[in-house]
């Protein structure tokens, strides 16, 4: 695997290291494979492609008012997180990605690290808009994701949602 990118990388570099990443997680999820062992999967091959991903993991929707850990790479993350709290709930709510570049500005924010200065958060969906996950990214550097992270971690989750749009989980 090539070193990671960094927060400071040209969104051209940026864009192609998330090509590489792309590739790599297509190939590996190529054949049968399970909704936990992908997101696994997608969350160790996130966080070794970007110095600046201090966590990356995806929380699942287990209720419609509840989210529970799944798949991650970093320190521990919050075990729970309530669908009308903080950033990972309110991509679950509103079913749009949330990116924020000072997570000090963030309403309601909750800290399952005291060290993440910026987060994006981007809902898995299925098809029929039914909240499959969200992918949550904290990094412990200020402005660390841009556009160019939303776009490409967007389209991964179209991707997953499609595939695994009939998953049970609950």
């Amino acid at each position: 695997m090539p070193s990671p990118a960094s927060s400071t990388a040209t969104a051209s570099d940026k864009a192609e290291r998330y090509a590489d990443t792309r590739r790599r997680i297509d190939a590996l999820l190529d054949g049968p494979t399970d909704w936990v062992s992908a997101m696994a999967t997608v969350a160790c091959e996130l966080h070794h492609s970007f110095d600046h991903y201090d966590w990356t993991g995806f929380y699942r929707a287990v209720s419609d008012d509840e989210l529970l850990v799944g798949p991650y790479q970093g320190p521990h993350g919050c075990l729970h997180i309530d669908i009308d709290r903080g950033v990972c709930g309110a991509a679950a709510r509103t079913r749009e990605t949330q990116l924020w570049p000072d997570v000090s500005k963030a309403p309601d924010h909750i800290a399952c690290q005291s060290s993440t200065q910026s987060e994006i958060v981007v809902p898995v969906l299925t098809p029929d808009d039914a909240l499959l996950a969200v992918l949550d990214v904290d990094s412990d550097t200020l402005g660390a994701f841009d556009p160019t992270d939303r776009e490409h971690l967007e389209a991964l989750c179209r991707d997953l949602g499609a595939r695994f749009g009939d998953t049970e989980l609950r």
